[in-house]
């Protein structure tokens, strides 16, 4: 599953292309990926996108017409925009997600599940092999009574900005510490993946967090101080804003909104899938461990448990 940079780096490539776009036809190849509730399909057509946000994972487009569509990409999903006539390989083309032969093929293929015609004849397929992702389509104040956005924690800073804000607010990292604290017996790799805790850290930049900070994964929450938690948060934060500058992590399952693969594990990562080599800050061997069920990488002098 493609984590918070990346689905970052995607929005600012969705932005781009589609906003002011006005939607003139939908159609839906698979109903499990496309969502509707009691909402009527119609209100899509004619309707124009004014904005396109994210809360953690999820992008967030909104309508002109008070309407919201949700997409969640999970383990597998693609979104790839094209232009009307263009060739498949356009530098005004788009395509993310997970890296098949798909964003280079003819579309829709077997793996298309929703398409998007815009007035202008440019179209946005959302394609996935395994189904898992999805598209909903609520009115804009249904969105804030989705239950799994509203348990979220609070991310670390607001990365849509451009820049990205140097400082995380004093009122962030108090309601990281008083969440976490409710999880005193677990590991902090636990509570940092806990997405009701802080919103957005998966496995890569967990891992990388606690090698900043020096902190073992498997530290249980009550024996770290506030001012190692709050410095996990720095951590965390200047790893993922790298990445995104970088254009997100080379994971197997994710390209760059141009089709391209980033280069964060190449160019910034000190410990993650890097088992192994030496540590970049004393040399020692990076092993790799399991801890809260994932796989962790850790260099064991500078991350030593308490």
């Amino acid at each position: 599953m493609p984590e918070l940079p990346e689905v970052e780096t995607i929005r600012r490539g969705l932005a781009k292309r589609l906003i002011e776009q006005k939607i003139k036809n939908v159609k839906v190849y698979e109903n499990k990926s496309f969502l509707v509730g009691s909402n009527n399909r119609a209100w899509l057509d004619g309707s124009i996108i004014k904005d396109v946000k994210r809360r953690a994972k999820v992008l967030i487009i909104e309508l002109e017409n008070e309407y919201t569509l949700l997409f969640h990409l999970k383990m597998t999903g693609q979104v790839i925009y094209r232009h009307s006539g263009s060739e498949i390989i356009d530098e005004g083309n788009f395509a993310a997600g997970h890296p098949t032969g798909d964003w280079l093929m003819e579309l829709p293929n077997k793996s298309t599940r929703v398409e998007f015609e815009f007035e202008d004849h440019s179209k946005l397929f959302f394609n996935d092999q395994r189904k898992f992702g999805w598209i909903k389509l609520l009115s804009t104040p249904q969105v804030m009574e989705v239950k799994f956005l509203n348990e979220l924690g609070p991310e670390i800073v607001d990365f849509s900005q451009n820049p990205i804000p140097d400082k995380i607010k004093e009122s962030t990292y108090k309601e990281f510490i008083g969440r976490a604290r409710h999880h005193g017996n677990s590991s902090i790799k636990a509570v940092i993946l806990d997405q009701k805790v802080i919103a957005g850290i998966g496995n890569i930049y967990a891992d990388e967090g606690l090698w900043g900070a020096k902190i073992h994964p498997a530290t249980l929450v009550k024996n770290l101080n506030d001012r190692e938690l709050r410095k996990l948060l720095r951590e965390a934060k200047s790893s993922m804003t790298r990445s995104i500058e970088s254009g997100g992590s080379t994971m197997q399952t994710f390209v760059n909104a141009d089709g391209s693969r980033g280069n964060y594990l190449e160019l910034f990562a000190n410990v993650f899938r890097r088992e192994g080599q030496p540590c970049p800050r004393c040399g020692t061997e990076i092993i790799k461990i399991r801890v809260a069920g994932r796989g962790t990488h850790i260099c064991p002098k500078c991350q030593k448990m308490k």
